[in-house]
């Protein structure tokens, strides 16, 4: 069965990052049945310094203890789905430190994105996709955004319109079918990019 990662961008303090997880993930486990497990991955709970590794993941795994954990939960995930804010017009710096501890566990799986803020976090969106390319990654192309003023009440409490339901739905199904279609990428040998 594949298993499907979601992993909570933000660790800041009132962030809505774990709604918008817990909803991505209520409805993507409704649609996929059993075809997909999916699983939030809490940065949060994963307590990542800033980079403190002296290789680039690139070149070998990282050894300390809160990297051999990440790389664990993260490794044994067949495809993943970003959950993200946008700070600053960029995603979190939480999330992209996380995406650097990292290279194999990254490789030749399928990502997708669901963003929240002001403006649904498109741009934050448009800086992971480019990141995933140099990961080897297949970023898919439907994405969710929701929007601060229309998605939530308040600002503060998920209340996500209908639309979003079929993006979701389509989202999950784009994933899973790239997924399935990048196994035997996964099984070969990886040879690191320069």
């Amino acid at each position: 069965m594949t298993r499907i990662g979601i992993i909570t961008g933000s660790t800041r303090p009132g962030r809505k990052g774990e709604q918008v997880a817990a909803w991505v993930q209520e409805l993507a486990t409704q649609h996929a049945g059993d075809k997909a497990t999916f699983e939030v991955l809490d940065l949060k709970e994963f307590e990542l310094p800033l980079l403190d590794e002296p290789v680039p993941a690139l070149f070998a795994r990282g050894s300390n203890p809160h990297t051999v954990r990440w790389a664990e939960r993260v490794g044994a995930c067949d495809a993943y789905i970003f959950v993200t804010p946008e700070y600053n017009s960029g995603a979190p710096a939480s999330l992209r430190n996380s995406i650097d501890y990292l290279y194999q566990e990254w490789t030749r799986k399928a990502v997708a994105y669901v963003g929240y803020g002001v403006y649904g976090a498109v741009m934050a969106v448009q800086e992971l996709r480019a990141q995933a390319g140099r990961l080897q990654m297949a970023d898919i192309g439907p994405q969710v955004s929701l929007l601060l003023h229309e998605d939530f009440v308040n600002h503060t409490q998920l209340k996500p319109r209908d639309l979003h339901i079929e993006e979701a739905h389509k989202l999950v199904d784009e994933l899973l079918a790239w997924s399935n279609a990048l196994t035997p990428l996964r099984i070969a040998p990886l040879v690191p990019v320069a």
